[in-house]
């Protein structure tokens, strides 16, 4: 762990995280991924928008950029045009990626641009005061909901299915490992991938929903999903209200880097 800390983190402790906050846990999986598949960090590049989670480039040794909010992938889709043989990989709260971003979000996977989205699902915006989120479950509580949310969340796996994404995944903080097998994976698939991160906040969502200690939201996270996996071995009466965890979908489809190649080509005079 000490080598990772060295080669892949900037010298810049303590981070900003509160106490018992699952995006360490995160970052960590997104690492680890990085170092298993032994990416040239020189030709990975980390793009963020704002709020908690989008902090963590700043603590990363990797070409970063921390952008608007709501606005990274188009920052990575501008990145992936201009340097299509770099890897580039996304990281986005729930809030940024699905409510102001969420316009960005569909058309990045409709164009199945080669970007890879790990979505920190705290099911809060934790940053700015705990309102709720698209992702905020129904009836949960948030400061802008105190009686209850009464919006159905986004289901963000059948979004990102929906909206043309040919890989989609996901995860929580408590099974870390797994987690991080999902990333590797992500990263390596050509398309516009996304890695759902179930991931805690004490602060802003446990503490107004019962589970202010970081153990309770980590229960929470293994009582309450199950493996894609398991789950085909149950019967639809036993998987109810489980929320299914592991890669959910996986297709193959033409980049859109290497589709808009071909028309630049065919524009300078080449190939019709």
């Amino acid at each position: 762990m000490e080598e990772l800390l060295k080669k892949y983190y900037r010298p810049k402790l303590p981070h900003m995280w509160c106490p018992g906050c699952g995006n360490g846990i995160v970052t960590a999986a997104i690492v680890k991924a990085i170092d298993k598949l032994g990416l040239d960090q020189d030709k990975t590049t980390i793009v963020s928008g704002i709020g908690c989670s989008s902090r963590a480039p700043g603590y990363l040794h990797f070409d970063t950029l921390h952008t608007a909010h709501g606005r990274a992938l188009p920052f990575a889709t501008g990145i992936k045009l201009a340097k299509p043989d770099h890897k580039v990989i996304v990281i986005s709260g729930d809030g940024d990626a699905t409510a102001i971003g969420g316009n960005h979000f569909i058309h990045a996977a409709r164009r199945n641009i080669d970007i890879t989205l790990i979505v920190y699902n705290n099911n809060i915006y934790g940053m700015t005061g705990g309102q709720y989120s698209p992702l905020t479950p129904h009836m949960a509580k948030a400061t802008t909901a105190p009686y209850g949310n009464v919006d159905r969340a986004f289901d963000l796996a059948q979004l990102a299915k929906g909206a043309g994404a040919t890989f989609v995944a996901r995860s929580t903080t408590y099974h870390a490992k797994q987690l991080s097998e999902l990333v590797a994976k992500a990263i390596l698939h050509e398309g516009f991938s996304v890695v759902e991160a179930m991931t805690g906040c004490p602060i802003s969502f446990g503490r107004q929903n019962k589970m202010a200690k970081p153990a309770a939201l980590l229960a929470w996270q293994r009582d309450n999903t199950i493996t894609v996996e398991a789950a085909a071995k149950l019967n639809p009466e036993q998987v109810a209200g489980k929320i299914l965890i592991g890669l959910l979908h996986e297709e193959a489809a033409p980049e859109y880097v290497t589709e808009y190649a071909k028309v630049i080509k065919q524009a300078m005079g080449g190939e019709r």
